[in-house]
């Protein structure tokens, strides 16, 4: 990704600029004094109602009977959304597989999860609608179910979707190299492991307003949703209107995600159906419990994975059977979890022969989603595992077996037999820095002396390259070539933004990434400042969204480590535009070249005669007073804004490569690890990283 021309400006910053600068954070004022714009503290039309949502108690039942009158009765209650007004204006979310699955918005015929939606109350405030939730009676037939991955491949198990005819979904095999070859003159070490379902609580719940539209002009909602906005069309189509009858507003401030709010999508169409239902507002809330039961949660994966190993430790192939629980239904956008390594199954390893086969399985689980990290935890544990079992098996340092193995520095940019590009690294050299510091920290005496007073100490590592930027066509990898060829290729990253100059100079800017904490608008203003010369303070960062207003494109959002990445290089773009743009008022003006123009400490001057200069305002707004005066042949207008994608993010190719991400960093962990064989207790003593996380960047350590 560095490596492009549009983008290589951006990493060579002028000395004493403000990126990388520490400062205090534009937006921290009004989150530490408490006046952030959360989506519950935002103001709500009059008449406003409130949604409280009945859910399943079981984790598979036939549905036989939900009756709502009594909940109806109630005073204050005006509406209650059920399966059959969904089946009335809706339809079944899409699914990432060619399978014949249906996923409401609410249950129809039969629940597959415990917190499944099976019905909305919509009343004038939340402790009526809650109230009312007990007055709902719901008949339910209880199922056998399926929690386990081993159970629900069996053929006999009970069926979650009985007109797929399995609980495997999704069974692809995919073939990079030779290894069947390979692993026929080499020595086999395999190793089985197990990575369970986790999840993560940000501090704020999900959040929907919608508002059913009068006429045929369709929804408006308010969110918390993250991204990424390719689900917008999933919403859309789910409700049956076109993408531009769903406007979708996201505020300023979010109390973190870290994926999960990915997961508010489905309550998006099940707010809007219940407005629809209630002829009003709806506003809906959701609360800590209804979060830890029925949110999201990270996919389980068993894997046995092989390795054809040399007598001196070389990996020559591996060979990957991964089973994926996603819970009830496969929801979008997965299978993204189980896709997005998929073109670096190899790791930081050098390894040209790859076998793969990925099992999707449902299970009577909360569907999954875009837990933190999603996909890499599962794919680096089981590695890293492996890489481990060789070293007991072949009798080698852990550290020398990696060494052996590891892409060297004279190889990069490389190219991973499935298909990833890895741009650059000196691995080894990176892991004798982190095996330095924790030499430093002396684990071996710490060892010996917790042995020693009869403890157990393990000092383990692990090597890893950490994805971001996804590919938005690496998912489409579940399907075959033919598949893909049929339903049209898919790939990019497509990042937005706008920077716009106003009547007295100001800069605005406009980004289509909703933030969680990370610092959006201090990033943004220094990227910006940087370019124009000004401080950051004078730029003013609009990180509130809405598809109705905003540029923006199928990747936007705030996920995957996209927003550095990504995100700010393309407010670099829109700013260097503009800055060009101003360069040839300035220079027509100054009567020199525009490469002769410079932007420093708020003044626009001639570099040539440097008296020759004006306040960077005053000139910025001049062009919005006095258009005619713009050189011949320039548009009136001050205001840039940019699209990017990674040029080497291409769709799946015919023999299934992808290069699922537009950087990958490197890490290394050092852990020194403490356990009491008369408790079980488990002490973390000593954690060492050192990881290098972007191109021409030092390599930093953390302890």
């Amino acid at each position: 990704m560095h490596a492009e021309p549009q983008l290589a400006a951006a990493t060579q910053q002028r000395a004493g600029g403000f990126v990388g600068q520490r400062m205090e954070r534009l937006e921290d004022s009004a989150l530490l004094s408490g006046r952030g714009s959360f989506a519950d503290d935002l103001g709500t039309k009059p008449g406003t109602l409130h949604a409280a949502v009945l859910r399943s108690p079981h984790a598979h039942a036939r549905l036989t009977a939900v009756r709502v009158d009594a909940a109806l009765a109630l005073k204050g209650v005006r509406a209650v959304l059920t399966g059959a007004d969904v089946q009335r204006w809706a339809q079944p979310f899409v699914v990432g597989v060619k399978q014949p699955m249906q996923h409401w918005a609410l249950a129809v015929d039969r629940v597959r999860h415990v917190g499944e939606p099976v019905a909305v109350v919509v009343a004038e405030d939340r402790y009526i609608a809650e109230d009312a939730l007990d007055l709902v009676a719901v008949d339910y037939e209880p199922l056998p179910v399926v929690v386990e991955i081993a159970h629900a491949l069996q053929a006999d198990a009970p069926l979650l979707h009985e007109a797929v005819g399995s609980n495997i979904v999704s069974d692809r095999s995919f073939r990079y190299g030779d290894p069947e070859a390979t692993f026929a003159t080499a020595r086999r070490v395999q190793t089985t492991v197990h990575f369970p379902r986790n999840s993560c609580s940000p501090i704020e719940c999900g959040v929907v307003v919608a508002e059913h539209l009068s006429g045929d002009e369709g929804y408006d909602v308010l969110s918390n949703f993250m991204g990424p906005f390719s689900l917008h069309a999933v919403m859309a189509m789910a409700l049956k209107v076109p993408g531009n009858k769903l406007r979708h507003r996201i505020p300023r401030d979010s109390g973190g995600s870290f994926g999960v709010k990915q997961a508010v999508f489905p309550y998006v169409v099940l707010m809007c159906l219940a407005s629809r239902k209630a002829g009003a507002p709806v506003k809906w809330v959701e609360d800590r419990l209804e979060h830890l039961s029925a949110a999201t949660s990270a996919t389980a994966r068993t894997t046995t994975i092989a390795a054809a190993v040399t007598g001196e430790g070389r990996i020559l192939a591996l060979d990957w059977d991964q089973a994926e629980d996603v819970g009830a239904y496969l929801r979008a956008p997965e299978p993204a979890t189980f896709y997005r390594m998929h073109g670096a199954l190899t790791g930081p390893y050098d390894i040209a022969h790859v076998a793969v086969r990925n099992r999707v399985v449902v299970t009577n689980k909360t569907p999954t989603g875009l837990v933190r990290g999603f996909g890499g935890p599962q794919v680096f544990y089981a590695l890293e595992r492996l890489i481990d079992r060789i070293a007991v098996e072949l009798a080698l340092d852990p550290a020398e077996l990696r060494r052996r193995n590891f892409v060297r520095a004279d190889r990069f940019p490389y190219r991973a037999a499935a298909g990833a590009v890895l741009d650059s690294g000196d691995y080894a050299r990176l892991m004798d820095m982190a095996l330095a510091a924790a030499e430093g920290q002396a684990l071996r005496r710490r060892q010996a002396e917790a042995r020693a007073a009869g403890k157990l100490y393990g000092i383990g590592m692990a090597a890893i390259v950490e994805p971001s930027v996804s590919n938005m066509g690496y998912i489409s990898t579940v399907l075959t070539p033919a598949q893909r060829a049929k339903a049209g290729p898919k790939n990019g990253a497509i990042a937005s933004a706008t920077v716009a100059i106003d009547l007295l100079g100001g800069i605005n800017v406009t980004i289509a990434s909703a933030p969680a904490g990370q610092g959006h608008m201090t990033v943004c203003a220094q990227v910006v400042a940087d370019a124009l010369g000004l401080h950051p303070s004078e730029v003013v960062v609009n990180v509130e969204f809405d598809t109705a207003k905003d540029a923006w494109s199928v990747a936007a959002g705030n996920y995957s480590s996209r927003f550095a990445g990504a995100v700010a290089g393309t407010v670099h773009l829109a700013a260097i535009r503009l800055r060009d743009k101003l360069g040839r008022i300035a220079a027509a003006q100054f009567g020199c070249e525009p490469t002769d123009i410079g932007f420093a400490e708020g003044q626009i001057f001639s570099l040539v005669d440097p008296a020759k200069r004006q306040a960077f305002t005053r000139l910025a707004a001049s062009p919005h007073w006095a258009p005619a005066l713009l050189p011949a042949g320039m548009e009136p207008g001050l205001r840039e804004t940019a699209f990017w994608t990674p040029e080497t993010l291409g769709a799946p190719d015919a023999q299934d490569r992808v290069n699922t991400s537009a950087a990958y960093g490197f890490v290394f962990d050092v852990c020194g690890l403490e356990v009491d064989p008369d408790t079980g207790a488990v002490r973390v003593d000593r954690y060492h990283r050192s990881r290098r996380s972007a191109p021409r960047a030092s390599a930093r350590a953390t302890t």
